[in-house]
């Protein structure tokens, strides 16, 4: 499992102005079953991501094909992670400790 975090590297007006393909992108990667979570952090200068796929190399090529990447208003740092607890909804993304 893995922690997306953007942080937004231009002013909100250009942020804004690549959102609906950024939103887009997002719907597409739910649909996929990539994204279990997203938002906006508070205050707003980024987001936040929850995604599940294969390997942190396939998370860093969805993470570059964001909209918000290629049209460089954000960064993003990866954090992969074990998911050895999870709420039930998740139990099938949990993996055993050691």
């Amino acid at each position: 499992m893995f922690v997306l975090e953007l942080t937004y590297t231009a002013p909100l007006d250009a942020v804004d102005a690549v959102l609906d393909a950024h939103v887009a992108w997002l719907d597409d990667l739910y649909a996929r079953g990539v994204f279990l979570a997203s938002g906006r952090k508070n205050p707003r200068d980024g987001g936040v991501i929850i995604a599940v796929a294969e390997s942190r190399a396939r998370i860093e090529e969805i993470a570059a094909g964001d909209p918000f990447v290629t049209a460089g208003v954000c960064e993003y740092r990866i954090t992969e992670f074990r998911a050895t607890r999870t709420a039930p909804e998740l139990e099938r993304f949990r993996e055993p400790a050691g």
